[in-house]
């Protein structure tokens, strides 16, 4: 939220109250405010970059979620969730994710975290025709062997970073480990190979960044 709206919502939060585009008077209101950010929104207020004062009116109860590398036990209860989900979209009747497939799921590190695993359950719901996801239904990086703990320290410091950033830098980091290879990277992304081709031409990533 740019720096200049945030004193209006800071004023809806201390008063209660707020007044409708081109109406005269103010308007009660009862509203419970859930924000989430992938940012240090203490540092940002320390650095002007946002309304110290708002940052302390939001923060009156802090949820830290881990990484979802970080609690593996929420892999299959997330899975599920979204299976549930698909199938209403895909008109599909999936009610179970075999032992392998869940085997892989909770062995992944997942990166993208939970995003990354939406779209995982997306692809195998999109390709399962029975009632139950299978291993070869999940994508196939899920299978291969995870990036050393080097390898995944820039993606894993995301605290400063948007979303588009670290999709920026997974794509970066499985070319490189692909040599260029954009068939190959495509399969590990789970993406198309011209999906990847039109990240590739939104981020500006050069064949010699690859």
């Amino acid at each position: 939220m740019k720096l200049s709206l945030q004193p209006k919502l800071l004023q809806i939060l201390e008063s209660q109250t707020l007044r409708r585009v081109g109406d005269l008077r103010d308007i009660q209101v009862d509203v419970r405010v859930v924000a989430a950010t992938n940012r240090d929104l203490f540092a940002m207020a320390q650095d002007r970059e946002f309304r110290e004062d708002l940052y302390y009116r939001l923060k009156v109860m802090l949820v830290e979620l881990p990484p979802l590398r970080d609690r593996i036990e929420d892999v299959i209860p997330l899975a599920e969730h979204f299976i549930y989900g698909f199938n209403r979209e895909f008109r599909k009747n999936i009610t179970a994710i075999s032992p392998a497939a869940q085997k892989m799921l909770a062995n992944y590190r997942w990166p993208g975290n939970v995003r990354e695993l939406k779209n995982a359950i997306e692809r195998a719901v999109i390709l399962t025709d029975g009632d139950v996801i299978e291993a070869h239904n999940l994508p196939l990086e899920l299978d291969r062997p995870a990036m050393t703990t080097d390898e995944l320290a820039p993606l894993m410091d995301s605290a400063d970073k948007s979303l588009e950033d670290m999709e920026q830098a997974y794509i970066t980091r499985v070319l490189e480990k692909t040599k260029g290879n954009k068939s190959e990277a495509a399969e590990i992304l789970g993406i198309s190979r011209s999906t990847l081709w039109q990240k590739l031409k939104k981020y500006g990533v050069t064949e010699e960044q690859c």
